[in-house]
């Protein structure tokens, strides 16, 4: 039995039906007489009835309505959702009811399959069913002896079907009228009290987390808003890419898992704070004072989940905010685990002959190009030493050769990138050569899936050697330099680009390493011996 194929359907039946008949099927016209027949023979051509079935039976697709199909109506197919049906007439297709019950009265005739999820049928005598038949958590109530000419299948309890149905005015009354809580459902309330008793646990076990994202979510409001949207907008491009690379799967649970604890905590610190506008804390560590202030907080917050259209809204604003000062405090945390290294001292560049000035040879003034040095201060230190001739004009030119150098110095000098940073620049970069993978017009690239990993590499091999950076690497102000201070050469960024094989192939344990390293290098910046740096937003492309 293809039931599969019968649930699908009520996509198609709900696109199909251009006119959906929200009653009785209209009377069909006249239908063209049938062609005399030869001596002999039986009529040739269409007959009244055959026309009448495939032309002027239509589907019928119920939401939140019952349908009653009368005797003498007839429909191409029946679907009705979280509704009961009961046809009297005739189905010339399939009947497919979702939370809701099905009759068949005697006179019902139901040329295909029939399929209940979540509801209870009801069989008359001397209803006709002509196909398959399949009950999902449900139950039959049929007459003794009664079996279908097709398929008979029961899928799990009567009390399952139940359950589903129970739900089913949430959806109507809840989901439907944009709010989280309805008052007037007693089950509701119970899930109410769980969720309140997880949210003490968190509070009462983690005090010292709760408080300090509801403090992020304080003095930085807008950033968690922006990192708790990003956190939901990365995950599932991260998670494509780590299924992607097949060995990246072992890791996507616990990443998820890490999600959800996120949420979680995040949800107990943003009702905290909420309460804590509301009465003041006397004392921010006093762990009593943080619960009485989460209580007070997720009191008001139920409130504003009973009110319509607002209440499914402050929902997902929670909940952004909630993950956003959650994944805040945890970077924070990790910062102050793994604090960056000291900058490296740049060494001046060699000083190379200067101008000539009336007073003699005039120094060379390319220090004063380097990022550290002002170059006001740089010109009154030299005047004031008489180190500059009285005839020296106030700014001098930088030869090519140093500025380059004092530049590539500088990079080191930088602090370098962190892991969310350049993780939402290979995102990117998967996304732009995602889309040029699919622009191009060739046929190679559509048999080969290999040829997006290839691309991929070659992507990144490119720009590194050519600009020092990728697009994305662009868009975060991320630079890569040598670990010695020299230029990315092609030769370093071919070598990177295939160590970081290496870095995904060890179930993408060499790019988390950049989150306990010291020096914030993944497996693959140690084989090639580089760094990636952040730089400022006007800092130049080598």
């Amino acid at each position: 039995m293809k039931v599969i194929r019968v649930l699908v359907a009520i996509a198609v039946l709900g696109a199909a039906s251009a006119t959906p008949l929200w009653g009785q099927t209209p009377p069909p016209p006249p239908a063209p007489p049938a062609v005399p027949a030869a001596p002999g023979q039986g009529p040739v051509g269409p007959q009244p009835g055959d026309f009448e079935r495939v032309t002027y039976a239509r589907p019928v697709v119920r939401v939140g309505s019952p349908l009653n199909l009368g005797q003498n109506s007839a429909v191409r197919d029946a679907v009705v959702i979280m509704a009961d049906a009961t046809i009297a007439g005739q189905v010339f297709g399939d009947v497919v009811v979702v939370l809701g019950n099905l009759r068949l009265e005697p006179t019902a005739v139901v040329e295909g399959e029939i399929v209940v999820v979540g509801g209870v049928v009801t069989v008359m005598p001397g209803a006709r069913l002509e196909h398959d038949f399949a009950v999902v958590g449900g139950a039959l109530e049929a007459p003794p002896g009664f079996t279908p000419r097709g398929e008979y299948v029961l899928i799990g309890p009567p009390e399952l079907g139940q359950a589903m149905r129970d739900i089913t005015p949430w959806f109507t009354r809840g989901l439907l009228w944009g709010r989280v809580i309805v008052p007037s459902l007693p089950w509701i309330w119970t899930i109410v009290g769980i969720v309140l008793l997880l949210n003490v646990i968190i509070a009462v076990a983690f005090p010292s987390a709760v408080t300090a994202a509801a403090s992020t979510l304080s003095s930085r409001p807008l950033a968690t808003a922006v990192v708790g949207m990003l956190s939901l907008l990365l995950f599932a491009p991260i998670v494509t890419i780590l299924a992607i690379s097949v060995v990246g799967i072992v890791v996507i649970p616990f990443l998820s898992c890490a999600l959800v604890i996120a949420w979680m905590l995040g949800k107990v610190s943003v009702a905290q704070w909420v309460g804590s506008r509301v009465v003041q804390q006397d004392d921010p560590d006093s762990r009593g004072q943080s619960v009485r202030s989460m209580l007070i907080g997720f009191a008001l917050i139920c409130l504003v989940y009973m009110v319509p259209l607002l209440g499914l809204a402050a929902w997902a604003m929670i909940g952004v905010l909630g993950l956003g000062a959650a994944t805040l405090t945890a970077m924070a945390g990790l910062k102050r685990e793994r604090p960056a290294p000291p900058p490296h001292p740049v060494a001046p560049p060699p000083a190379g002959p200067g101008p000539s000035g009336p007073g003699g040879p005039v120094p060379d003034f390319a220090p004063m190009a380097s990022a550290s040095v002002d170059p006001f201060l740089a010109e009154s230190s030299a005047t004031v030493s008489g180190a500059a001739s009285p005839g020296l004009p106030p700014y001098t030119a930088v030869p090519a050769a140093a500025a380059a150098a004092i530049s590539v110095g500088d990079l080191l000098a930088c602090p370098k990138a962190g892991f969310l940073d350049r993780l939402v620049a290979a995102v990117l970069d998967f996304f732009l050569v995602a889309i040029a993978y699919n622009l191009l017009d060739f046929d190679v690239w559509r048999h080969d899936a290999n040829m997006f990993f290839l691309l991929l590499i070659a992507y990144h091999i490119v720009f590194w050697a050519w600009k020092g950076t990728t697009v994305g690497g662009i868009v975060c102000s991320l630079r890569l330099v040598k670990t010695n201070g020299t230029p990315l050469q092609p030769a370093d960024a071919v070598v990177r680009g295939l160590a970081g094989l290496f870095s995904v192939a060890a179930l993408g344990l060499g790019f988390l390493w950049i989150l306990r390293d010291p020096e914030r290098q993944s497996w693959h910046d140690r084989i090639a011996g580089t760094y990636v740096v952040s730089v400022p937003r006007s800092w130049p492309l080598l």
